[in-house]
């Protein structure tokens, strides 16, 4: 069985880590290239790198910082923010990322997901999805959580392996920052629906929550940012319950 993965999240706004409470109130959370090296020192088994507002301001992902973090840290990678095409996607791989994180880009054009697929593999392609609960169906949401759809998380989700997704980074709106656990029925919903690794992202606030999540169903990691980045939970002792519990993950 493959071991669990834990994942601290840098998301990114004007060269500084950011978080917030259901996409809103952001407040600083230190220096992405300080925050990622002591990530990669702690034990974290991935890193994921999200330029937030990249989007939104139309723009492409911040190529310098992408490379600054890369030459510190020795785990795998994920980028996004931003990325339209296979160029913007060459460019961050050679700048130093593992794997690349497409959102509001892969909504408005699915076939990107194939050209990605095509060109770099389908192990280098996390479909990121941010989505809603409203009056129970769940509803995915572009350019950082502003601008809502009509497609059903459920569907989409499925079309984008269909198209070459190799992974899955799905964040519950209603659940992010708020500490109080992921979505775990979404998740597990998920889990019996598409055959590719899954990352759980929002939510989390205390250790039982990854355990929570972790024992719930085929979920493969778990992704937090506030809780790494002020100190709540360190990655090690977070590593040890686990174990403790019963739960395969990394050394």
């Amino acid at each position: 069985m493959l071991k669990k993965r834990i994942i601290p999240c840098l998301d990114i706004k004007n060269g500084r880590t950011v978080k917030g409470i259901n996409f809103e109130g952001l407040r600083d959370a230190g220096d992405p290239v300080d925050l990622a090296k002591y990530y990669s020192e702690m034990g974290a088994d991935e890193l994921v790198f999200l330029d937030i507002t990249a989007t939104q301001e139309g723009r492409k992902t911040i190529i310098d910082m992408v490379s600054k973090v890369a030459s510190e840290i020795n785990i795998p990678f994920t980028v996004g923010g931003g990325i339209s095409s296979v160029e913007d996607a060459s460019l961050l791989l050679r700048a130093g990322a593992d794997k690349i994180s497409v959102n509001s880009s892969a909504v408005r054009n699915p076939q990107l997901l194939k050209e990605l697929a095509d060109k770099f593999g389908n192990q280098c392609v996390v479909l990121a999805v941010d989505a809603k609960l409203i009056d129970n169906e769940w509803i995915v949401f572009l350019s950082g959580g502003k601008i809502q759809t009509e497609l059903n998380l459920f569907d989409w989700v499925e079309r984008g392996v269909e198209l070459g997704a190799g992974e899955i980074l799905f964040t519950s709106m209603n659940h992010d920052g708020t500490k109080k656990g992921f979505a775990v029925e979404a998740l597990e919903k998920m889990a019996q629906i598409v055959n590719v690794p899954i990352i759980a992202s929002g939510g989390c606030g205390s250790k039982e929550h990854f355990l929570e999540v972790f024992k719930s169903g085929n979920i493969d990691a778990a992704l937090a940012a506030s809780v790494f980045h002020f100190g709540e939970i360190e990655i090690p002792v977070l590593k040890e319950y686990l174990e403790e519990n019963n739960i395969n993950v990394r050394g």
